[in-house]
């Protein structure tokens, strides 16, 4: 590869000034992290000529691009016309753009926004749009509508947006007070105060008054009831619930906020008492779910309340629940396969029928619950057949391709993150198709045969029409994986479907809480592990080799295996969240496996624990070479056994 990229690299060949070069990438990377734009201005020379020059050209020029002129911008992304940095730099220039307010700017460079995948810009374009008269203030409210609610952060583009479009009428108030609802009740409070301000700024007082102390808020008999819009009561009370669930029903039961509440805020309120019980697992859920409107909730709280239902096991709440989803969130394999589940508790035939018509939309090997609905149709997991190998015409023409030899040479050298963007980027192509299935299996090959597992599956996981089992579910070391695997005890087929999750078999992976190596395992477990198999003068640093990395990752699995007794959707929790959190989840009534998983209270867990399950029966039937069930893997979760040996409290 590194021959491939040479050949583009016009001032810079090989030997020294090409090691310099590399040198000084890796240097602008720690400059640009630091926003020092000076030493990136001085180092940009010495990049000159290089595969990777855009990246070094992008930094440089990001680092100032408040106060960069349009014409300087404007020579980038005519010189690196095309590429993933232009793309890049763009999107940055247009949110720039949006907050000076140059709207004619915007709309011009918006227009050649290839990627067109920032909500920010979107809300900063309708915003352009409906300021130079290109649009009505109703032409645009949808679009502005769901990319304020769905952002996470206080970010200005899509606020400035539905501020301009409330003032115009096109955008109910209530938008606002449901975005400072949302932001309330996941804990961003900035979000809130922000929605409600756009407003009337001196609504943000009562706001942080009311989110700092719900119940004295609530509690206060001085404040007359016309001081407090019945808004911020409604806020006081979301706030109540991600506190104390059974407070805040108890305040929302007052006949005072009965009265004043609307139908849609009492069942936003009553919703979010009912989710904030059920991520407690409480038995309470379902009767504060049954307080709340199904069709006033928004989608995440009929989410909860269909967890919660599951839990309990009340299949004609599962059913009306998802019927009152919109559309788009009854076509998530999830409720798809909840929905059948529901309506094959039916005596009614036509029930019945419509039950296999949703596990025949599903079925498949996508992932947890397309297994299972194959399953419920009696089909086992069976691999589909190999496609062709690309053909050597099909792989030159992947491998002369600009972008995605500069992001396998931006990996190569360290620089994963923007590598990782970059072909993303290319394979994606920004088309409806984007790339063929033959360009996307070509492109995954290549990808494998250096070595970057993950962007070989997940260029391959983005075939339409044919699978390649190969790409999408790799085994490297496998001469290390499997005989360790048998040596201690653990299917093979479990130990990859969880590499394939924590790392994607990448050895130097490293999470965001420090996690490392191919089975993303933590300093402290290391060592914990390390110390229990009697492995002597093991070191930190040693994590990251594959061989030490297994040998622990796989003893610490069979350790948690063994104290959940053989449960692999017990460990694999536990490998995610800790052994504590599964011992205290397991607890109440005893579930069929996927509706404990459904009810984890983690998304992040919960989510594992299907894509560890799912790909650990793909890969049983890789190395046994026959069908496979999912739901063989799965089986009852319920309190530990009478008879079981006492939990290893030391296992961290």
């Amino acid at each position: 590869m590194a021959q491939l990229a040479a050949a583009q690299a016009g001032a810079v060949g090989d030997g020294a000034p090409r090691a310099a070069a590399e040198r000084a990438l890796l240097v602008m990377r720690t400059a640009f992290q630091k926003g020092d734009a000076q030493r990136l201005a001085q180092l940009l020379p010495l990049v000159q000529g290089h595969p990777l020059e855009p990246l070094a050209a992008y930094w440089a020029l990001r680092a100032r691009l408040d106060s960069a002129s349009a014409d300087e911008i404007r020579a980038f992304l005519q010189r690196w016309r095309g590429t993933y940095w232009e793309d890049r730099l763009r999107n940055d220039w247009l949110l720039v753009l949006g907050r000076q307010q140059d709207w004619a700017t915007l709309l011009q460079e918006a227009s050649a926004f290839r990627m067109n995948d920032d909500p920010e810009v979107r809300c900063y374009t309708a915003l352009a749009r409906v300021e130079t008269a290109r649009a009505a203030p109703s032409e645009v409210a949808a679009l502005v509508r769901e990319n304020w609610l769905a952002q996470r952060t206080a970010a200005p583009g899509c606020a400035a947006a539905a501020q301009r479009l409330i003032q115009a009428g096109a955008l109910p108030r209530e938008v606002a007070w449901q975005r400072a609802r949302l932001g309330v009740e996941s804990g961003r409070l900035g979000v809130a105060t922000q929605a409600v301000g756009l407003l009337d700024p001196q609504w943000v007082g009562l706001v942080e008054r009311a989110t700092q102390n719900p119940q004295r808020y609530l509690d206060d008999k001085v404040t007359a009831v016309r001081d407090r819009t019945k808004e911020i009561v409604t806020l006081a009370l979301i706030r109540l619930a991600t506190q104390d669930p059974a407070a805040a029903a108890q305040a929302a039961d007052d006949l005072r906020w009965r009265a004043q509440l609307t139908p849609e805020e009492q069942a936003w309120v009553w919703g979010v008492i009912g989710k904030r019980a059920a991520l407690r697992l409480s038995d309470e859920a379902v009767r504060y779910f049954a307080r709340a409107n199904d069709a006033l909730l928004p989608d995440e709280l009929r989410a909860w309340k269909v967890r919660a239902a599951l839990r309990a096991g009340d299949w004609g709440m599962v059913r009306r629940t998802i019927e009152h989803m919109s559309e788009a969130q009854r076509r998530d394999p999830t409720w798809t396969y909840w929905l059948a589940r529901a309506l094959q508790t039916s005596p009614c035939p036509e029930d019945a029928a419509q039950a296999r018509e949703l596990y025949g939309r599903i079925a498949g090997l996508d992932g947890f619950y397309e297994k299972l609905a194959a399953e419920a149709l009696g089909r086992d997991v069976t691999l589909p057949p190999a496609p062709p190998p690309p053909t050597p015409a099909e792989r030159a023409a992947i491998r002369a391709h600009a972008g995605l030899q500069r992001a396998l040479l931006a990996i190569e050298l360290g620089l994963r993150a923007e590598g990782v963007r970059e072909w993303n980027y290319e394979v994606a192509l920004h088309t409806p198709g984007g790339m063929s299935d033959r360009e996307l299996l070509a492109a995954a090959e290549w990808a494998c045969e250096r070595g970057v597992w993950d962007r070989c599956i997940n260029t391959s996981l983005r075939t339409r029409e044919v699978v390649d089992i190969a790409q999408r579910f790799p085994m490297p070391l496998r001469e290390l994986v499997v005989p360790r695997a048998r040596e201690i005890g653990l299917d093979p087929a479990y130990v990859y479907g969880l590499i394939r999750q924590e790392s994607r078999f990448i050895t130097d992976a490293r999470s965001h809480v420090g996690a490392s190596g191919l089975m993303q395992v933590m300093p402290a477990t290391a060592r914990w592990t390390a110390r229990k198999i009697g492995l002597r003068d093991f070191e930190p640093h040693q994590i990251t080799d594959p061989d030490t990395n297994v040998r622990i990752g796989t003893a610490y699995l069979k350790l948690a295996l063994d104290d959940f007794e053989g449960s692999m959707v017990l460990a694999a929790a536990a490998y995610n969240a800790g052994p504590g959190r599964p011992r205290q989840w397991r607890q109440g009534p005893t579930l069929e496996a996927s509706v404990w998983i459904e009810n984890i209270p983690f998304d992040e867990t919960r989510d594992y624990v299907k894509r560890v399950l799912s790909n650990t029966t793909i890969y049983a039937a890789i190395l046994e070479q026959r069908p496979q069930r999912l739901s063989s893997r799965l089986g009852p979760i319920g309190p530990r056994s009478a008879t079981a040996r006492a939990p290893d409290t030391d296992l961290p």
